[in-house]
């Protein structure tokens, strides 16, 4: 080589050692860096790309007086990088070892749900008191973006679900002359299991993938490292704002999901059912009792712990480009709902012991 190997002429030194090796087909090819006057990245790039074809053609590559140019940074080509890339590539079809690495990608995810969690409990502990601490203005925005902005979809899956229940209910209880007990069914299923539930899945979908995606992004472009730097604790800063105004909205929430719901099942009882606005509300009424709304409102908090928690966790993991905060959003979403159900499970075996 001669002169400079950069990014203005690796391109032609490359393809001029590519016809020589595929027209001469050496045995070894040794590459004199003695008249190089400069040598970057893309250098280095050509001598990789160089070292693959001959392996591939069973030929060996020798670099002659490399510290003239590899000496000043030994990172530029490091060739045993390929041979290990390559042995791992090969032990990847391994069973037991894809196995393993699986079983400790899981236990290091629990370790770090765990301290987090941790974080987030000693974040509002030292909020408690510090109450100066805490930024109410990103909080108030957090608890419009949350709980405001998401009345409207609430509402209107509450509404329909609530009818769908009352209309697909009707056409058992009818045979029975039961119509009455659609509103029974609908105001407890709802107010129960149903409204916090679909009010959770809703919020994570919108929200959760929100705050992943916020502090993300934030994490990809270093800001939460400022954060760290100027001395604020980014749990603090971050995610306690959203933690805290999810546990405020999320019931909120819940509460009028329960009412479009009812206000979906009076539409079929009045409407198909021919029962009266009146006496569907007193049987609501009648069923529901305050157990079943503090029930409801008690897992509808520790699901808006879980999607706050959960978000901004996949927030601080995140790590990459761009495709990485997409990453974190999804993940954020899928691990909310699966925690979401469970946590329903749980509260479920809970309620057959206590009621």
């Amino acid at each position: 080589m001669n002169g400079r190997v950069d990014i203005e002429n690796s391109a032609a030194i490359l393809n001029s050692l590519q016809e020589e090796i595929l027209s001469r087909s050496p045995t070894m090819v040794i590459v004199s860096l003695d008249n190089v006057t400069y040598f970057d990245e893309y250098g280095a790039l050509v001598l990789s790309e160089l070292k693959k074809l001959l392996a591939y053609r069973n030929a060996n590559l020798t670099i002659s007086d490399p510290k003239k140019w590899l000496g000043k940074d030994p990172s530029l080509v490091y060739f045993d990088a390929f041979d290990k890339i390559s042995s791992e590539k090969s032990s990847s079809g391994n069973f037991f070892v894809r196995i393993g690495d699986a079983i400790l990608s899981r236990l290091f995810n629990i370790k770090y749900f765990t301290s987090f969690l941790g974080s987030v409990i000693l974040s509002f502990y030292y909020v408690l008191k510090h109450p100066r601490a805490i930024r109410f203005n990103d909080t108030i925005t957090c608890m419009e973006k949350t709980g405001v902005n998401a009345v409207p979809i609430v509402a209107l899956i509450s509404f329909l679900l609530g009818l769908v229940m009352a209309f697909m209910s009707s056409l058992q209880l009818k045979q029975f002359g039961a119509n009455i007990y659609v509103a029974s069914l609908v105001s407890i299923a709802m107010v129960s299991e149903l409204g916090p539930i679909m009010t959770a899945i809703i919020v994570a979908g919108r929200s959760g993938s929100a705050f992943a995606a916020e502090i993300g992004t934030m994490k990809i472009s270093e800001e939460v490292d400022a954060l760290f730097i100027m001395g604020f604790n980014p749990t603090t800063f971050l995610a306690v704002p959203r933690v805290l105004a999810s546990l405020i909205v999320v019931p909120i929430l819940t509460l009028f999901s329960d009412l479009f719901a009812i206000l979906g099942g009076l539409v079929i009882g009045v409407l198909a059912l021919d029962l009266t606005f009146n006496s569907y509300i007193t049987q609501t009424v009648k069923t529901l009792s305050v157990f079943e709304v503090v029930w409801g409102l008690s897992k509808s908090m520790v699901f808006a712990v879980i999607i706050a928690w959960i978000g901004c966790l996949r927030g601080f993991q995140t790590r990459g480009g761009a495709d990485a905060v997409g990453n974190s959003a999804t993940s954020a979403v899928v691990t909310s709902i699966f925690l979401i159900i469970l946590f329903d499970s749980f509260f479920a075996v809970a309620r057959s012991y206590i009621w």
